[in-house]
């Protein structure tokens, strides 16, 4: 059998026989597309709080305790300017109890869900009948079955649709839901699936706390929900090429929840913000092993845990802290919005509109465990969705 092509490896015109075309067919099926992350979309409750605001309830609140002073300026240092958080800051302050916080986030989370996934939807160019499985990430709250059985009840999805909820992974887990519908699509070539973030850290807050990571953690994180479809075939946005996680040996006790008859306590050891020095390397060995330069990439989105995070990977990489601009932005309006900050993130590259097909960049979030998930891919523009 024999066959012409061009010098791009296209079928010539000359090759008609039968067998050549279905060798090609052949092998159109047997080479799948990449997955591609789509436009994300992001929803902050309506309720703000300043930086001048968290300074003056601290004060108010924990006055006289010896943490005091230094939480205090670890806030300041946070470079946060407000956060956004889902009930009026006087009800936050207030602690009815854990039954009674559960029960706003389930209240919370049914009503905001929905209208962000619509639109993270409709930014995919697909319908909730298109899509294979739902990754739902949060770490604020505990339903089961998960809130996933609820949105396939709900809005329209497949009662096939499968379920992975994701509730332990804390702020790495944004990164996570991203590889694991990447697994997804490659182990079911075609799929689609929507990834969910809900995280009302807001409702976590514990006013008898006076340890100095919990005292940071009042001043640094907020409350958003986000949702973006990973597709399998087609689509505008970061086509996945390779992902992997990582854990540091030995740290799993650095990020924790103490969980107590209030509710989830935040734990944060001191050594946390120094991470960025042993997972750095692993960072570049993927981006490496891909071919690529990690100095030399066109985006970065990087979990924004925290100013020294994003300060630490600029100076180990040796990358313009600029690269970091959308997660700055992040950090800056919304505090840490635990899994949702990588998907925010990536909304503003999307709004920016400045990638160029084949731009090349890196997607990662950290967490509890110390985690890392990463995932590398390049900007591709796709064809509308198929009309079969």
């Amino acid at each position: 059998m024999s066959e012409h092509r061009d010098p791009r490896g296209r079928l010539d015109e000359k090759s008609t026989s039968a067998d050549s075309l279905a060798e090609g067919r052949l092998h159109r099926k047997l080479t799948p597309d990449m997955p591609t992350l789509c436009e994300p979309s992001v929803s902050v409750p309506e309720y703000v709080v300043t930086m001048e605001d968290t300074l003056e309830f601290a004060k108010r609140i924990h006055a006289g305790k010896r943490q005091l002073p230094l939480a205090l300026r670890l806030i300041q240092n946070t470079g946060v300017r407000k956060r956004h958080i889902v009930q009026p800051i006087e009800e936050t302050l207030r602690h009815p109890g854990f039954e009674e916080r559960n029960r706003r986030y389930e209240i919370e989370s049914k009503k905001r869900c929905p209208e962000v996934i619509e639109r993270a939807l409709k930014n995919a160019d697909i319908v909730p009948y298109d899509i294979d499985a739902i990754v739902y990430v949060s770490c604020t709250g505990f339903l089961m079955p998960s809130l996933t059985a609820w949105l396939i009840n709900n809005l329209g999805f497949r009662s096939d649709t499968r379920q992975i909820p994701i509730a332990q992974l804390g702020c790495a887990a944004g990164g996570a839901a991203i590889n694991r519908a990447h697994d997804f699509c490659l182990a079911h070539p075609g799929s689609n699936v929507l990834i969910v973030s809900c995280e009302l850290c807001s409702l976590c807050y514990q006013p008898d706390d006076d340890g100095v990571g919990s005292l940071l953690s009042d001043g640094l994180f907020g409350d958003a929900v986000a949702a973006a479809v990973v597709r399998g075939s087609g689509g505008t946005g970061i086509a996945l090429e390779r992902n992997a996680s990582y854990l540091i040996p030995n740290t799993e006790e650095w990020i924790s929840y103490a969980v107590r008859s209030t509710g989830f306590h935040f734990q944060l050891d001191r050594r946390v913000p120094g991470t960025m020095e042993p997972l750095a390397p692993v960072l570049r060995n993927l981006v490496t092993t891909h071919g690529w330069d990690i100095g030399n990439l066109d985006f970065y989105i990087i979990h924004a845990g925290g100013p020294r995070i994003l300060d630490d990977l600029s100076r180990f990489l040796d990358v313009d802290r600029k690269m970091f601009r959308h997660s700055w932005a992040t950090l800056t309006e919304y505090g840490n919005i635990a899994s949702a900050v990588v998907l925010d993130a990536l909304r503003r590259l999307f709004e920016e509109d400045t990638s160029m097909p084949g731009a090349t960049g890196i997607v990662a979030g950290f967490g509890p465990g110390i985690t890392a998930e990463m995932a590398v891919g390049s900007w591709t523009v796709g064809a509308p969705r198929r009309t079969d």
